[in-house]
């Protein structure tokens, strides 16, 4: 796997395992011939693009405090695959063998792009992952009484004490049914571990009107999960096959970004945050978009000292902004010209640059292209947008900033 990677990207990986100055020189060839390779434009300087190792799709990548990348991926049938966990102790340059994540084979899903796998650390490092099981998974989940059959489970699992392999996956349904969309994890080093998701209870409304934002939290690293509870009390729906994202920043605070459903058509995003200990989330709309469809579309959140950021879609078009509780802050485009523009993620260094990324012109069974921008501090372009493709189908971009001030980019 590791050959695989370095063939796409910096040469030899055998030999840059073996020599980590030479891997550091390869990498540094690597950031400039994949910054010299965008479709247009001037080039995002010190940017490394890679591929997935072993041909997997939909990577979501963590940093550890030492620097090591933690990545997760998909493959496999898109309806019943498998994911796999690697780690990286020199920034992308190389990585581990590859271990399964999810206990039973096949009960990961990658159709539809949101319902993947999502990956968190915790306290002292631990690997926390949670993902929506395919109709075969098991434990099975919960009877969805307007289908007359169980639905999908949301599954968790850690990565043992010797890291050598991943717990038995769990399903954290308890009381709630319906799982389509969503899925989604963070931790804190408090020992704190939050899995999301939208979904409805038995006496709901029928339709995506009757659905709720729902958070399982443990308090002791995963061990034992709290039953399931509703975060806020407005009724906004749940747009059903969209994604969601929630983020625990450096103060404790936590943040969920998920997208509406009222009265069929108000598929708005909206930020909800709670204080560190707080029993309830407050919410803020975000922004609007009025469409009579489900754009099955994900979110993402980084941070960088002390400023949390959020990226979005609305109508084609990829955000993000700072994130401030109960305030709304200016959105940043990807550009000025409308487009078709999916799948935003965010990585910044410590000089307060945002990487912005995203997929272009993707669909249902359709791959795209990545696409890519600098910005700086004050959300001003420092780029021109790169492009470079094709992506897999049913997949999107993972980024992570570099100890040398550079991003790379996993696709």
């Amino acid at each position: 796997m590791e050959k695989q990677l370095h063939r796409q990207t910096v040469g030899n990986s055998r030999t840059a395992s073996i020599l980590p100055a030479v891997a550091r020189l390869l990498l540094a060839i690597g950031m400039m011939f994949s910054a010299g390779t965008a479709s247009h434009g001037a080039p995002a300087t010190n940017v490394m693009i890679i591929r997935v190792p072993d041909g997997g799709i939909q990577p979501q990548v963590v940093t550890g405090k030492d620097g090591a990348l933690h990545l997760l991926y998909f493959k496999g049938e898109a309806t019943h695959g498998d994911l796999f966990y690697v780690r990286s102790g020199d920034e992308g340059v190389t990585f581990s063998a590859p271990i399964r994540v999810n206990s039973q084979e096949g009960s990961a899903v990658a159709a539809g792009t949101i319902r993947g796998g999502q990956i968190a650390l915790g306290r002292n490092g631990q690997v926390h992952v949670a993902w929506n099981g395919s109709m075969t998974a098991q434990p099975a989940g919960p009877l969805n009484v307007e289908s007359g059959r169980p639905g999908h489970p949301m599954l968790y699992t850690q990565l043992n004490e010797t890291g050598s392999a991943f717990e038995p996956q769990r399903n954290l349904m308890t009381r709630t049914l319906g799982l389509d969309g969503g899925g989604t994890i963070t931790a804190d080093e408090r020992g704190n571990v939050y899995v999301a998701w939208h979904g409805k209870e038995q006496d709901s409304l029928k339709g995506e009107a009757g659905r709720k934002v729902f958070l399982a939290k443990s308090t002791n690293d995963g061990k034992s999960f709290s039953p399931e509870q509703p975060v806020w009390d407005k009724p906004t729906g749940a747009c059903g096959c969209c994604g969601m994202r929630i983020f625990a920043d450096q103060t404790g605070q936590v943040h969920v970004l998920y997208r509406s459903a009222t009265d069929e058509v108000n598929r708005d995003i909206y930020l909800l945050s709670a204080a560190p200990g707080a029993k309830s989330f407050k919410g803020n709309l975000l922004h609007p978009w009025r469409i009579n469809a489900c754009p099955m579309s994900s979110m993402s959140f980084t941070q960088a000292d002390n400023s949390v950021f959020a990226a979005w879609e609305t109508a084609g078009q990829v955000y993000y902004s700072t994130v401030k509780a109960q305030e709304n802050s200016r959105p940043v485009a990807a550009a000025e010209e409308p487009g078709k523009r999916k799948h935003p993620v965010l990585a910044t260094n410590k000089s307060g640059d945002v990487l912005f990324a995203w997929i272009e012109g993707s669909g249902w069974q359709k791959g795209g292209s990545l696409a890519w921008r600098m910005f700086d501090t004050a959300g001003k372009p420092k780029s021109e947008i790169q492009v470079v493709g094709p992506t897999p189908t049913w997949s999107f971009a993972a980024a992570v900033a570099r100890k040398d001030g550079g991003f790379t980019v996993i696709y």
